[in-house]
């Protein structure tokens, strides 16, 4: 088992989402590698706590799509396949394009502000080394175009998805070449939303996710 990460308590933050957060970094940052398995006993000696946080946690990395579980062998990291990607980003192309369509007639003043900041947040991101800064400022820039499409039913379905696609997310941002493309396509999806032009912001959107499926994809064929 991996030994190269702690927990780091955070006091206004549960027991159980502190130990969370640590097992997440841990298996983004590769610490656990795909195919570890998460063994209870262990996990809890290591990080000083009871096992039933770190239960609790494998329980939220597996709807995450982090950790499978395995008949007659528990829990283990979840490698990262061509076809769980492909089926995420599938619904994930789908569901981003109504958000932008809904988006372009919703959305305020405000929220525009909100998109550009953002974006320009995540662009101080990438000057940094943390590649988990980066996926949240890039999570951030998103949850705005969720958020103005004011359907309740939408933002659930693509927060449940946004957690399956945070590895991905991660893998993608890692390449450090990509990182002036997305600026580029963060910065055109706000220019679409602003003539609220539905057509173009759903090409945008489109073209940004296209982009992320096929980098990723050629990071997964390398590592076999």
């Amino acid at each position: 088992m991996g030994t190269d990460f702690e927990v780091n308590m955070n006091e206004f933050l549960p027991l159980r989402d502190v130990v969370f957060n640590t097992l997440r970094q841990a298996i983004l940052r590769g610490e656990l590698k795909p195919g570890e398995r998460l063994m209870e006993i262990q996990l809890a000696n290591k990080l000083g706590v009871s096992r039933t946080p770190i239960r609790e946690a494998i329980r939220k990395l597996e709807l995450e799509g982090l950790v499978l579980m395995i008949p007659r062998r528990g829990a283990e990291v979840a490698e990262i396949t061509e076809k769980s990607l492909r089926d995420v980003l599938e619904v994930r192309g789908a569901l981003e394009e109504l958000a932008v369509d809904l988006a372009c007639d919703r959305i305020s003043n405000e929220d525009i502000q909100s998109l550009k900041e953002a974006a320009k947040q995540f662009e101080v991101a990438l000057q940094g080394g943390d590649v988990t800064e980066f996926a949240e400022a890039d999570v951030k820039f998103h949850d705005i175009i969720y958020l103005a499409t004011d359907n309740q039913r939408l933002i659930q379905l693509l927060y449940n998805l946004r957690e399956q696609m945070y590895r991905y997310r991660v893998e993608y941002l890692k390449r450090k070449e990509v990182h002036p493309i997305l600026l580029a396509e963060h910065d055109h999806i706000i220019e679409c939303i602003e003539k609220h032009d539905k057509v173009a912001a759903k090409v945008a959107v489109s073209t940004h996710i296209e982009n992320q499926a096929r980098t990723v994809s050629d990071t997964i064929r390398t590592k076999k």
